[in-house]
């Protein structure tokens, strides 16, 4: 981690990661903004994982996903939308940062000006994980289940290499669809809204 700020102090004689592990959610909150170059996350375990920058094109993809998310949210005033830069902390101690999410108002509005601030101490009712370049099918899979697990209501995981797409649902159900040319819904957790997988193309 050459270059990293840490702006927690270190006990002498024990190991750094050792201790970056055990950080509070208001000190991985500062460790994060100290680094404004950088993105992590951090699993329940209190491992802190530097994810990639986005390239260009998976930046327009996540866009383009985020901006109908956006306008639907506007139109039915819900609750909240967030882009992939939101950290959230998740009920099992992991801190993660989906493409996209919404937020219901009856989640949101239980927070304190505080807690709006900083990393939402709660889990998104709806997220969005886009696969990248340096992403992988198994390490992403494993971020949806963990979502699910921590309440999530309803999550996308979208492949743009194979064009495919796995739904998961609070139920525990994972539908798989098949080709760009589908438009997803989004049941009855964003109601009347729709996204043509066309656009990611």
């Amino acid at each position: 981690m050459t270059g990293i700020v840490f702006p927690i102090p270190f006990e002498p004689g024990v190991d750094m990661f050792e201790q970056m592990r055990h950080m509070t959610d208001d000190e991985f909150y500062f460790f994060c903004q100290e680094n404004p170059d950088y993105k992590f996350e951090r699993d329940a375990n209190g491992n802190i994982k530097p994810m990639a920058q986005t390239g260009g094109e998976s930046g327009i993809r996540n866009s383009e996903l985020t901006t109908d998310l956006t306008i639907w949210n506007r139109k039915k005033r819900l609750g909240v939308v967030f882009d992939s830069s939101t950290g959230f902390n998740l009920p099992n101690g992991a801190n993660r940062g989906p493409d996209a999410a919404w937020v219901s108002d009856a989640q949101w509005n239980q927070l304190t000006l505080e807690q709006r601030k900083k990393f939402p101490p709660l889990c998104p009712d709806f997220v969005v994980e886009l696969l990248s370049e340096s992403d992988t099918l198994k390490g992403t899979a494993e971020k949806m289940r963990e979502y699910m697990d921590n309440g999530c209501r309803l999550a996308w995981m979208i492949d743009p290499k194979t064009e495919e797409v796995r739904i998961y649902r609070a139920d525990g159900s994972v539908s798989i669809v098949h080709g760009f040319d589908n438009l997803l819904s989004g049941e009855d957790v964003l109601p009347d809204f729709s996204f043509a997988l066309q656009v990611l193309r």
